[in-house]
């Protein structure tokens, strides 16, 4: 097989420098499967407009509880939600809006 490029040597270095290295893709990967899950995007959505308990988020949902907790300890390790604690009870929100604008983006892009 030939090796013949058909870029030429500028579009070839605008392209290299463009995509991101190993490890950057590492970590795209990992944020962008916060938005892998039903239930996550279903909770990134309530949080969205405010922060919530997981009693609050289940039944807002109709979730199982345990399934939110699930959830929402996931999100906190991938650094997507804060935690506030009033007394025995921990509300969460969303960590920075532009995950719901990542979000509102996937929306976009369907057309709906």
């Amino acid at each position: 097989m030939n090796n013949l490029l058909l870029l030429d040597k500028r579009t070839q270095t605008l392209v290299e420098d463009y995509v991101p290295t190993n490890e950057m893709l590492i970590e795209l990967v990992n944020f962008f499967s916060i938005f892998s899950d039903v239930t996550r995007l279903k909770i990134i959505s309530a949080l969205a407009i405010t922060e919530m308990c997981v009693t609050d988020i289940s039944r807002t949902l109709a979730l199982n509880q345990t399934t939110v907790s699930h959830q929402l300890r996931l999100l906190k390790n991938y650094g997507a939600v804060d935690t506030r604690r009033d007394g025995k009870i921990i509300f969460y929100s969303l960590k920075h809006e532009l995950l719901n604008d990542v979000l509102l983006k996937g929306v976009e892009f369907l057309g709906y």
